[in-house]
């Protein structure tokens, strides 16, 4: 069990990493190389980098069969969305504080996005863990 988790945890992160190359490539993309408002690119960049971290980490981190009925994918992927969601308003809500605060830092958004991502990790990965990923061997 500590082998499983340890495994999961450790995989959750490298895939966040991932994601988060991705949310914060497409946010300095569009705010900083096109000058789109930066709150509009952080959306874009959080539902491209939630889509590819649910593909991720259903492979990967949970090892879901790719087999499963369509509505399976899609409940599944609703719930990710909504663990996903309750973790970017945690990393949105640093996000704008930190900007708010210190508003030389939209010239580099990378910088809150990072604090935002960190304390968003943990709520992310136990609401995947409990909820969203959780197998019939976690459930006893």
């Amino acid at each position: 069990m500590i082998r499983k988790l340890s495994y999961q945890l450790t995989t959750f992160a490298i895939i966040g990493s991932v994601g988060f190359v991705v949310d914060g490539g497409v946010l300095t993309y569009l705010s900083v190389g096109l000058g789109m408002n930066v709150y509009v690119s952080r959306l874009i960049s959080f539902a491209l980098a939630s889509l590819a971290t649910w593909l991720l980490n259903r492979k990967y981190t949970f090892r879901r069969p790719s087999h499963l009925h369509s509505f399976s994918h899609g409940s599944e992927y609703a719930r990710y969305l909504i663990i996903q969601t309750c973790g970017a308003l945690i990393n949105l809500g640093v996000f704008t504080w930190l900007i708010a605060e210190y508003p030389e830092l939209k010239s580099i958004p990378i910088i809150p996005l990072a604090f935002g991502s960190g304390l968003a990790l943990i709520f992310n990965f136990l609401g995947a863990r409990l909820w969203v990923f959780k197998s019939d061997e976690d459930k006893t």
